[in-house]
């Protein structure tokens, strides 16, 4: 089902769509509206339809009817609303009969004046619509695949627009022109439209990064390499369970946060983490999937240079000598170095941080274990040189400066700032989560 409708009348009904389009002008600012070149002059000479933005067909005339009538065969069309007098029954024309026709073949809606035209409306304006954010080389899957059974699942009960990110432009851009264009629609239900992201932690981040703060929910469709962000909400990572929840419409209301300027819905790590993402390339990640996490981790152990950190966590000021700094916002068990709590909670107010401090590459093997075990049995670790705070604002200044990972992405910064955006962000689950 797309976010298109068709607007079409004969001569002697552009009144009353023209009359139509003006009630309903807020509403049909949420789809595409396409027309004929002929209407689409008038659309923009009447006052109360001026302001409709427009793409046009051929004349009908001119194979115009057919181009809709393709359309429709298509599944591109969520409506055609084709304002005819009772009087053009009698002489049915050629296009009127052609869209009938396809209309009745695809169950595509079809009004033909204004009482069904209205009906048209509410059942559209009641419908949930969507902009899926579709990275097509996340994971090792076929895409168009996962595209079309995504689209079986969803468009049955959701209005979607498929957005594909493209290696020139970033996915945080793509997310943010459309919560421009949904809040745009002051008349819309902002609870009836979402933003729904389907690739890896990267792509999710970009999105959910964009969405912080607007009360827009989002839905996950996982489609990665680890998918920390679906596993720590308990989100399904299979793209049946995770259309499902989003079908189910269920949401949950978590935090997020800044580092820096930069959004953050995971977890950010200075030292060892750093290290272990930098290592893991993607030939890497698609050669072995999440054993190159393992493999990468192994090697930066080997190689990881302890660092002297100074930290403010809440005012509170920490010298020390570290080999690993993290701070969770959201992260799952297997995001071991964010488990020195067991647990990481997503809608406390504060974000987790754990150091590292071991000194020695066999400490810091046994303080690996340590959280792990941590994780598994959702208990603090009771290590010496794992430190634990939680906290709403952490700033962190290193000698020499280390690498930093936000959500996936390395970047340099030094000092570094993370605060946490309290309940900013509103995701679908599932019922039964953490």
């Amino acid at each position: 089902m797309s976010q298109t409708l068709a607007l079409l009348a004969h001569p002697s009904e552009l009144e009353a769509l023209l009359t139509w389009v003006g009630q309903y002008k807020p509403a049909l600012a949420a789809f595409q509206v396409i027309t004929t070149p002929e209407l689409a002059r008038s659309f923009r000479l009447d006052g109360r339809t001026a302001s409709l933005e427009l793409a046009e067909l051929k004349p009908l005339e001119a194979g115009g009817d057919i181009e809709l009538a393709a359309r429709v065969m298509a599944a591109e069309l969520s409506a055609i609303i084709y304002f005819v007098s009772a009087e053009a029954f009698l002489h049915a024309t050629a296009d009127l009969l052609l869209l009938i026709r396809a209309c009745a073949i695809e169950n595509t809606p079809l009004a033909l004046n204004e009482a069904t035209a209205d009906l048209a409306m509410r059942g559209l304006a009641h419908s949930r619509i969507a902009y899926l954010i579709f990275n097509p080389v996340a994971g090792q899957g076929n895409s168009q695949q996962e595209l079309a059974m995504i689209r079986s699942i969803l468009e049955p009960q959701i209005l979607l627009n498929v957005v594909i990110t493209k290696p020139d432009l970033d996915p945080a851009d793509q997310a943010r022109a459309i919560v421009a264009t949904i809040q745009a629609q002051p008349e819309s239900d902002p609870g009836t439209t979402m933003i729904l992201a389907s690739g890896g932690d990267g792509t999710v981040s970009a999105v959910a990064g964009a969405v912080i703060g607007t009360g827009i929910p989002i839905g996950i469709i996982p489609r990665g390499t680890a998918n920390a962000f679906s596993q720590a909400l308990g989100i399904p990572i299979d793209l049946r369970g995770a259309c499902n929840t989003i079908l189910a419409g269920h949401s949950r209301v978590i935090d997020a946060a800044r580092c820096n300027s930069m959004p953050m819905i995971l977890l950010a790590g200075l030292g060892f983490e750093a290290g272990m993402v930098n290592r893991a390339t993607r030939e890497l990640k698609n050669l072995l999937g999440l054993l190159a996490y393992v493999l990468a981790g192994a090697q930066q152990l080997a190689n990881q240079a302890a660092f002297e950190a100074t930290l403010d966590i809440d005012g509170r000021r920490i010298d020390l000598q570290a080999v690993a700094i993290t701070v969770a916002n959201v992260a799952p068990p297997t995001s071991v170095l964010a488990q020195g709590f067991g647990q990481v909670i997503p809608d406390d107010g504060q974000l987790e941080v754990t150091i590292g401090t071991p000194a020695n590459r066999l400490q810091g093997l046994n303080a690996l274990a340590s959280l792990a075990a941590s994780a598994i049995v959702q208990s603090p670790t009771d290590r010496d040189d794992l430190l634990c705070f939680r906290a709403s604002t952490i700033r962190i200044l290193t000698n020499p400066p280390q690498l930093l990972v936000i959500d996936g992405e390395i970047v340099e910064a030094n000092p570094i700032t993370f605060e946490c955006l309290p309940a900013s962000l509103t995701v679908f689950t599932p019922l039964v989560g953490i």
